[in-house]
C-alpha cells in the first residue's frame, strides 16, 4: 500500500514539474528564434505578411490535398530554419489538432452527415455507418486546423517576441491589445517559475502530506499566497515601467531593414498562395 502511494506521489510530482517546464519552454524560449536559419534571416514584417497570406489560404481552401501541400511546405520551412521536426510536430499535433479530431468525430456518421456509406459496424446493438461526405469533411477540418496551427507556431518560433509585437503595432493592431499580450506573455513565465519554487519549498519544508485535510490547507495557503504575490508584483512592475518612461509602445534597439531576399520571399509567397487558389478553383 505504501509503495503504491509513493509511486502515485512520484507520478504527480513528475507530472507537475514536467508541465511547468513545458510551459516555460513553450512560452518564453527564444532558442529557435536566435538560431541561424532561413526564416530567422527574413525581415519580421515580410515574414508576418507572408505567413498571414498562408494562413488565409489554408482557411479558404476547400481541398484537403492542397492544404496538405501547404502543410508540407511548412515542414520544409521548419527544416531549413533549423527547427527539429520531431519537436515541431509535438508542439503542433499534440493538442489542438487532436482535440479538433475529437470534436469532428460525430460528423463521420450517417446520423449527422448522410451520404454514401464507407464502413458500417455494430457495437452494443447499435448500428454505426461512416459516410463518405462525413469522412471527407472531417479530414478537411483536421488538416486545416493542423496547418493553421503549424503556421502560427512556426512564425512564433522563428521570430523574437519583441519583434513580433513591434510588427503588430506597425500593422495597426491596437496598443491595448499589444500591451495585454506582452504582459500576459511575460507573466506566464513568472507564474510558472513561482509555482515551481513554491512546490519545491513546500516539499522541502512539509515533506510528505499524509492527510487530506493537511493537503487541502497547504494548497489553499499557497493559492492565497500566490495571488497576493502576483498582485503586489504587478503593481511594482507597472510603477517601475512608468518611472522609466514606458508608454505601451514596444521599443527595440535594432531597426527593420528590407533586403532583396525579403522582397523575393514575399513574391514567392504570393505566387504560392495564388497557385493554390487557382488549383482549388479549377
Amino acid at each position: 500500500m505504501s509503495s503504491t502511494l509513493h509511486k502515485r506521489r512520484d507520478f504527480i510530482e513528475r507530472s507537475i514539474l514536467s508541465a511547468l517546464a513545458f510551459l516555460k519552454e513553450a512560452t518564453l524560449s527564444e532558442e529557435y528564434a536566435n538560431r541561424k536559419g532561413f526564416l530567422q534571416s527574413l525581415d519580421p514584417r515580410f515574414k508576418t505578411i507572408s505567413f498571414l497570406a498562408f494562413l488565409v489560404t489554408a482557411v479558404s481552401l476547400k481541398s484537403a490535398a492542397l492544404i496538405g501541400t501547404l502543410y508540407g511546405f511548412c515542414l520544409i520551412l521548419a527544416f531549413f530554419s533549423n527547427i527539429p521536426i520531431r519537436n515541431f510536430l509535438l508542439r503542433t499535433l499534440l493538442f489542438i489538432p487532436l482535440f479538433s479530431l475529437c470534436i469532428v468525430l460525430p460528423t463521420l456518421f450517417s446520423i449527422v452527415t448522410p451520404g454514401e456509406p464507407v464502413w458500417s459496424f455494430r457495437v452494443l446493438g447499435i448500428n454505426g455507418i461512416i459516410t463518405r461526405p462525413g469522412m471527407d469533411g472531417a479530414i478537411l477540418f483536421v488538416v486545416r486546423i493542423a496547418t493553421s496551427v503549424s503556421l502560427v507556431v512556426l512564425l512564433s518560433l522563428t521570430t523574437q517576441h519583441s519583434e513580433l509585437l513591434k510588427v503588430l503595432r506597425l500593422f495597426g493592431v491596437p496598443q491595448v491589445f499589444v500591451l495585454t499580450v506582452s504582459m500576459c506573455y511575460r507573466y506566464l513565465y513568472l507564474f510558472a517559475t513561482m509555482v515551481e519554487n513554491i512546490f519545491t519549498a513546500v516539499k522541502s519544508r512539509v515533506g510528505v502530506v499524509s492527510h487530506q485535510r493537511h493537503g487541502q490547507n497547504v494548497v489553499a495557503w499557497n493559492i492565497a499566497n500566490t495571488w497576493n504575490r502576483t498582485t503586489q508584483m504587478s503593481e511594482e512592475i507597472y510603477m517601475a515601467m512608468l518611472s522609466r518612461g514606458y508608454t505601451g509602445e514596444p521599443r527595440l534597439l535594432s531597426k527593420f531593414y528590407a533586403m532583396p531576399k525579403d522582397w523575393i520571399w514575399l513574391l514567392c509567397a504570393v505566387i504560392i498562395c495564388a497557385g493554390l487558389f487557382y488549383r482549388g478553383h479549377t
